[in-house]
């Protein structure tokens, strides 16, 4: 399993919310010195994400996220604003390995495979959910402010048609809280989809990393990656140790 060391990007700077709370943020300082700290101590991925960009769509932070993919060794995946073609081909012929699609990915199919086809194995998707009152997941839209009115196996449905490389999924009340990871949201990814799958959100201890790596699906598969943002930033452990747990 890979780690994907988390950047989020907000008027330029490294920042994190608490769960997707654009009024809950707290600063990191200046994101290519993160990069290269978390490139330094061995993260086999970064993991970028426009906070600016996924709210109001644009493009408020790409050139921060360029600069670093190409000032930084180690592959890079962005997410947020990703809304049309143009978009795919200025990131990803810029130096960032995986583009993540979101609310694109699910209002507009035909971009979507577009995207795939045209850079294969090149394009996530990013399913952020949260649980209702009857505790079903739904996925949310335009940088979690919106409900795509969609459930979270609906959402799969739609998006797997396309021949995508990975899907980035987010339990939102999970991020930035550092209370563990949504292992049982996760295993159902594992028996809705063989498409790999990335965890996001909720990562506080090595345990959490050693708890995802040995989900399994039905079919064999295992989580291909985990992102772990605000763990890191506040030292609850290193990118080494986290590698070596994702091992």
């Amino acid at each position: 399993m890979n780690l994907l060391a988390a950047i989020d990007l907000r008027g330029g700077q490294a920042v994190r919310l608490l769960k997707g709370d654009y009024g809950q943020e707290t600063g990191y300082g200046d994101p290519l010195e993160l990069a290269r700290s978390f490139e330094a101590q061995g993260t086999d991925w970064l993991h970028l994400v426009d906070l600016d960009a996924a709210r109001d769509g644009g493009s408020a932070n790409r050139s921060v996220v360029l600069e670093i993919a190409t000032h930084t060794s180690v592959p890079v995946e962005m997410g947020g604003g990703v809304r049309t073609f143009d978009d795919v081909i200025q990131l990803l012929d810029g130096g960032v390995s995986r583009v993540i699609m979101g609310t694109a990915a699910l209002e507009d199919p035909n971009l979507l495979a577009r995207a795939a086809s045209a850079y294969p194995g090149r394009i996530g998707v990013g399913l952020d959910y949260r649980l209702n009152r009857e505790g079903h997941a739904e996925v949310a839209v335009r940088g979690w402010l919106e409900g795509a009115g969609l459930s979270l196996n609906e959402a799969v449905d739609r998006v797997c048609e396309a021949d995508i490389a990975a899907l980035i999924v987010t339990a939102i009340d999970r991020d930035g809280t550092l209370e563990g990871p949504d292992l049982a949201g996760l295993g159902t990814m594992l028996e809705l989809t063989d498409v790999p799958v990335v965890a996001s959100a909720g990562v506080s201890a090595l345990g959490d990393l050693t708890a995802i790596r040995s989900l399994k699906g039905p079919r064999g598969q295992r989580i291909e990656g985990a992102v772990v943002g605000k763990a890191l930033v506040e030292g609850r452990f290193s990118v080494a140790e986290a590698v070596a747990a994702c091992r």
